[in-house]
């Protein structure tokens, strides 16, 4: 066993065949072939069931991959731990759900590059539950999510903000009763492949508000966009860092017992690059402490 053929063995789970996995690590299918072949006769198991027209990871084999993820990360972070650079340098892969893209995560890295110039952060936009999954499959280091409703065993959950939900409306809404509001204008949905569409959810249905969906958004900044335009209100998270030139939209809030969605870091509790996360978590908590603002403030126009 090698660590180019660990290496091998995951770019085939990643890329699905023998062939894309060898454009991936640079070698021909025949040779890929060969290498898992030479670590199923090392180890006495069947990584793949080969009775179907593409190979498949066995069960077994999906497992050893998992493992075979912490070996390589071990291996790529030997040199960085031995030097005493405790990998603050080389490259980060950070995930985010698209709500700290805006201003949470850019305040946050520049000051990560301002002191740590070698270091190289890569970002990945996605959904808690896809930036969950590619955790997983240790194509990410971290990500910036909404907390889920458990915390897998296998992960490590770092806190960074509290961002209870909020009523944006345009500013041509004259009233302040969230709920008259939510009855009477059409309402602009969260896509539900996000989480926080689940606590909001949930939040209407004890309400008892039914709301008269009209579009459904991934994006926060295309839901301000449609707000400011009065094409509908919509409920979202009340970020805790203030992005560059907000619209003029007006912010509601729902009372004490509006659902509140917890930010955080994530990372496999196994990480090799825990000193590192370790500072991406102080800047994100600098940027949300720098940039807090007052708590739903009334637009002007």
């Amino acid at each position: 066993m090698s660590i180019r053929m660990l290496k091998t063995l995951i770019a085939v789970e990643e890329n699905g065949t023998f062939s894309a996995a060898g454009d991936a690590v640079f070698v021909t299918h025949a040779a890929v072939s060969q290498q898992m072949k030479a670590l199923e006769q090392e180890w006495g198991v069947a990584l793949f069931d080969r009775t179907r027209r593409t190979p498949e990871l066995t069960p077994v084999g999906r497992a050893i991959v998992t493992r075979a993820r912490e070996i390589v990360a071990a291996y790529d972070n030997l040199l960085p731990s031995i030097l005493g650079d405790d990998g603050l340098r080389g490259n980060l892969s950070l995930g985010s759900v698209p709500t700290g893209l805006t201003s949470l995560i850019p305040f946050a890295i520049t000051s990560i590059k301002a002191r740590f110039p070698d270091l190289h952060i890569g970002v990945t936009p996605g959904q808690t539950k896809e930036l969950l999954i590619e955790l997983e499959r240790g194509m990410l280091d971290a990500a910036v999510i909404t907390k889920p409703h458990v915390v897998p065993r296998n992960m490590r959950w770092a806190p960074i903000s509290m961002e209870p939900m909020e009523l944006l409306t345009s500013i041509n809404v004259k009233s302040d009763d969230p709920f008259e509001i939510l009855a009477t204008h059409p309402y602009l949905r969260f896509t539900r492949k996000a989480l926080l569409s689940d606590f909001i959810d949930n939040w209407l249905q004890v309400k008892g508000i039914m709301v008269k969906d009209t579009m459904e958004l991934e994006n926060l900044e295309i839901i301000l966009s449609m707000v400011h335009a009065d094409l509908g209100v919509s409920i979202v998270p009340h970020r805790s860092v203030l992005p560059p030139n907000p619209l003029p939209v007006r912010h509601i809030p729902l009372g004490d017992d509006a659902p509140v969605r917890e930010l955080g870091l994530m990372s496999l509790a196994n990480t090799v690059k825990l000193r590192v996360l370790q500072e991406v978590e102080t800047e994100l908590l600098n940027a949300v402490k720098v940039g807090r603002f007052d708590p739903f403030p009334q637009a002007t126009s």
